[in-house]
């Protein structure tokens, strides 16, 4: 095996196992937001952070309230151009980066499918507030530092070129 298929395999590894992780634990902290948390529960962690459960039929920061189907569509082609990078060579902090994007398009297209009436009418499950921020989820999070990694990955092979 020459090195570049190695090298092409191992970045489709690491970004599937971000990936993987990513969306698990999304799932599974909206699972158990879901369960603990309601209208007039929330949980106060510490300062301003709590855990105080918001349904989004939007987009980030609650905008476009009501075209969480677009979105949603949209969403998914993101995670297909993003899966087809993976083709390219890439350094590892590209690759994370890119395995973090997925995973939290991944997880909050998952709400949409699932968590609704019909195809793509769902809300994304958001329980994380500061309270001087919008709500948001470990998916959002992870879409937020994949970006960063991305950002931080084109100035590095700028640099290098």
């Amino acid at each position: 095996m020459n090195q570049t298929r190695a090298h092409f395999d191992a970045s489709r590894f690491v970004a599937s196992l971000v990936t993987a992780l990513v969306v698990v634990s999304d799932q599974l902290t909206k699972h158990w937001a879901l369960g603990a948390l309601s209208a007039d529960k929330t949980v106060d962690i510490f300062w301003t952070l709590r855990f105080n459960l918001v349904f989004n039929s939007g987009m980030a920061f609650s905008q476009g309230q009501g075209v969480g189907r677009i979105i949603g569509l949209l969403a998914l082609g993101v995670v297909v151009v993003l899966s087809l990078t993976l083709r390219n060579p890439m350094s590892l902090r590209t690759t994370i980066g890119t395995g973090l994007l997925i995973g939290g398009a991944l997880g909050n297209i998952s709400d949409r499918l699932f968590r609704g009436n019909g195809w793509m009418r769902g809300a994304v499950v958001d329980f994380i507030d500061f309270q001087w921020f919008p709500v948001f989820n470990l998916a959002d999070s992870a879409v937020t530092i994949g970006a960063g990694f991305l950002i931080l990955g084109a100035f590095h092979a700028r640099e290098r070129t």
